[in-house]
């Protein structure tokens, strides 16, 4: 396959795996709007690039590498790198700003936008087997917070201790992808305004939690479960009272291969949000 120019919009929250190719999965745009997914990405190779300095963050930067279409994976977007340590990809600068209201990210995130879900899992099936979309939700009706399990499972644990994986001996991986002790949810109605509710899976929620926990901390909180309270309060401003009032939110879901494959009624997961600012009509007089 030739070299495609990738705009990366998502990179999921990781997950450790059986498989080092469910590390870490990244999903973009193609020039043409259409969506093209990456795995593996390993997890130092994106940290290398943010700790070198060599760019600000990955998302909404055009990179361009030599790409295969995974004959393990069913879904038309999955595509593995032809070379696992990335020596041929080139990173294009300056990532898209949000100048003009997010104008250039717009230009490709929202060239096919799906606003009915049902059209969208009939999409999914055979023999389309779309897997990747941006949806635009008629309404977010409910942001929810759920505990989940502290700990990695037993098995996942050590795997994550094989630090070929991370190409960095002297890194703890405990320490460097720590487990969220929380799942997040969105409800929404699409145009027809039937109910839906979607995990989200986005590593920015994630990284949001801990930064706000870690803040949380910073004044004094007497306990950690007050703390964590907390932190989950500031991430419910922003991904609901802030989006549902000021942005003018998109969705990026995404299947999960085990589900898409079973066919379940619905695969999808939300991989990522896309979130302008409203804006405000003129008024004719």
């Amino acid at each position: 396959m030739p070299r495609l120019k990738v705009l990366l919009t998502v990179t999921t929250y990781p997950l450790p795996s059986r498989s080092y190719d469910e590390l870490v999965c990244t999903a973009g745009m193609l020039e043409d709007g259409s969506w093209i997914r990456i795995y593996p990405v390993p997890l130092s190779f994106l940290m290398g690039l943010k700790q070198s300095g060599k760019v600000e963050s990955m998302k909404y930067t055009w990179v361009e590498l030599e790409l295969n279409k995974r004959a393990d994976d069913f879904r038309p977007e999955s595509h593995s790198p032809k070379y696992y340590d990335f020596r041929d990809i080139t990173i294009h600068e300056p990532r898209l700003n949000t100048d003009g209201n997010w104008l250039k990210r717009k230009e490709y995130c929202l060239k096919n936008v799906y606003t009915n879900f049902e059209t969208l899992i009939a999409d999914s099936k055979a023999p389309k087997n779309v897997s990747l979309a941006t949806f635009k939700p008629a309404a977010i009706t409910k942001f929810e917070c759920e505990e989940d399990e502290r700990e990695w499972k037993d098995e996942w644990v050590e795997i994550r201790k094989q630090t070929d994986l991370f190409n960095q001996g002297d890194i703890d991986p405990q320490k460097m992808i720590p487990k969220v002790p929380y799942k997040f949810y969105y409800e929404f109605t699409d145009e027809t305004s039937k109910q839906r509710r979607l995990m989200i899976e986005d590593w920015e929620i994630g990284q949001l939690y801990w930064n706000c926990l870690r803040d949380t901390k910073k004044v004094g909180v007497p306990d950690e479960a007050t703390a964590e309270q907390m932190a989950l309060q500031k991430v419910r401003e922003k991904y609901y009272n802030d989006f549902t009032a000021n942005k003018d939110l998109y969705l990026f879901v995404g299947t999960t291969k085990q589900w898409h494959k079973r066919r379940a009624p619905n695969p999808f997961v939300i991989i990522g949000v896309f979130y302008p600012m409203k804006e405000v009509q003129g008024t004719l007089f």
